[in-house]
């Protein structure tokens, strides 16, 4: 028997928010039917009406506030663009309240799981916006002009910006110049549905620390007409650029990076630092977009690893060393593995580059890496696992509970991931052993870091 929702699609009703989803989404029921409503925070009356009717749930959109939440921030009206396309999901909410909700969320995930575990306050920022040190920014025609912005939500409709109110302003400022630049010589942008056109996207990489700046063109075709002027005029517009960087993807996908990368000017690297050490980052390597949380991060993980020196550290999603470099100023031995070979060729470089000579680095998957490490004998006093937001297979919970360490540092950016994982720990014999600490490294944005310490029965 088909169950009818008590709600239809197109007409209006009036409600009060109950609570926020975990993508920042306000709750309203009607009959114990969930509705789903952007830009609607709890314990404010609105009427809203309903845009998509499901099975269980629905979707809707606010029409009017009638009564208004004191946790309300003032958007502008030139930032209204931003919510459109999604790029600050939360900034209708005063920054305490996003705090308070990153929080709530995992207290939330583990009240379902009757674990009885403390999660700490958020660890913010002074200046919650402005932080990303990297873009990735579509260029599309938009009423015969050349533009840059950010897609339209669930839509491959470009919205044009110029203020992407969470990157770095030397950012900003440089997609600007290079879209000044690109319509000037007259180059063609590309079209996802006649995959013709020739520049794709413009990436920009910016150093918190050096003040160095990358450019990367990424075009459709092998060539990009007019380089040399291009080139010419970005560093004479951007002095601080050091690098810039063609890359080449001709294939019809939503990837943005293709296989094949040219150094057009400088280096095909710019380099930054965090706690102390000094890393190498190409256009596709994985970097941390927020440098002044993820110090604040990883210094929480090496406080959570309690090293004094003597320690043997396995780093189990190590990228090109970020965090196994960070340890090894604390630690005895640090050994770093990762499946993409490029980012271990990565790490051992910024190794050498810092001088740190007690790292060792494989390019395998992590639960096979450690197994083959147990059988050579090593014993690992702490392991830390910092993994994509799928979490951690189970076969890794069991390869690193068979090397019997005293503690595992568990960095997460999905808090229904750690939840899980925490739960399979705890069947291997690993307990938190200290408050859950939830680290803000997207302002504006419901994503959640956080480090949890598990320590052996």
């Amino acid at each position: 028997m088909k169950i009818q929702a008590p709600v239809s699609k197109n007409e209006t009703y009036t409600g009060t928010v109950m609570d926020l989803t975990y993508e920042g989404l306000g709750v309203v029921k009607v009959d114990n039917y969930s509705l789903f409503i952007a830009n609607a925070l709890p314990g404010e009356e609105i009427k809203f009406v309903v845009t998509k009717v499901g099975k269980s749930f629905g979707y809707g959109r606010v029409l009017e506030q009638i009564t208004t939440s004191p946790d309300r921030a003032e958007i502008k009206a030139e930032d209204r663009k931003l919510a459109q396309a999604g790029i600050a999901p939360l900034q209708h909410m005063i920054y305490p309240a996003q705090l308070k909700f990153k929080q709530h969320q995992i207290e939330s995930l583990l009240a379902k799981t009757k674990m009885d575990l403390t999660v700490s306050e958020t660890i913010g920022m002074d200046m919650p916006y402005h932080y990303r040190n990297k873009a990735q920014i579509p260029v599309r025609e938009v009423r015969g002009q050349l533009e840059t912005g950010f897609y339209r939500q669930h839509t491959h409709d470009l919205v044009p910006l110029t203020d992407f109110y969470i990157q770095d302003t030397r950012i900003d400022k440089a997609i600007v110049i290079v879209r000044d630049i690109l319509r000037a010589e007259g180059i063609v942008p590309y079209d996802e549905k006649t995959h013709k056109g020739i520049i794709r996207n413009v990436m920009v990489r910016q150093s918190h620390y050096e003040d160095e700046m990358m450019i990367g063109l990424i075009t459709n075709s092998h060539t990009l007409p007019h380089a040399k002027e291009i080139v010419a005029q970005i560093t004479e517009s951007l002095p601080k650029v050091t690098s810039i960087i063609q890359n080449v993807n001709s294939r019809p996908t939503n990837v943005i990076m293709g296989p094949i990368t040219n150094v057009l000017y400088g280096e095909s690297v710019i380099h930054d630092s965090l706690l102390g050490n000094r890393f190498e980052i190409s256009a596709q390597s994985f970097y941390q977009v927020n440098p002044v949380q993820t110090e604040k991060l990883y210094q929480l993980a090496i406080d959570r690893a309690g090293l004094t020196g003597n320690e043997t550290v396995i780093d189990a999603y190590c990228g090109i060393g970020t965090i196994s470099l960070a340890m090894a100023r604390h630690a005895k031995d640090v050994y770093g593995v990762e499946v993409v070979a490029t980012a271990v060729e990565d790490a051992k470089k910024n190794a050498k580059l810092n001088d740190l000579t007690n790292t060792h680095f494989e390019a395998n998957k992590a639960e096979y890496q450690m197994a083959e490490w147990q059988k050579q004998g090593l014993k690992p006093d702490v392991i830390v696992v910092d993994p994509p937001r799928k979490g951690l297979d189970a076969t890794l919970i069991e390869s690193a509970a068979a090397m019997a360490p005293k503690k595992v540092v568990y960095v997460s950016c999905n808090p229904s991931t750690l939840v899980r994982d925490i739960q399979r720990f705890a069947e291997v014999g690993y307990h938190v052993t200290a408050p859950i600490q939830p680290v803000d490294q997207f302002p504006q944005t419901p994503h959640i870091e956080s480090v949890t310490l598990l320590e052996r029965d």
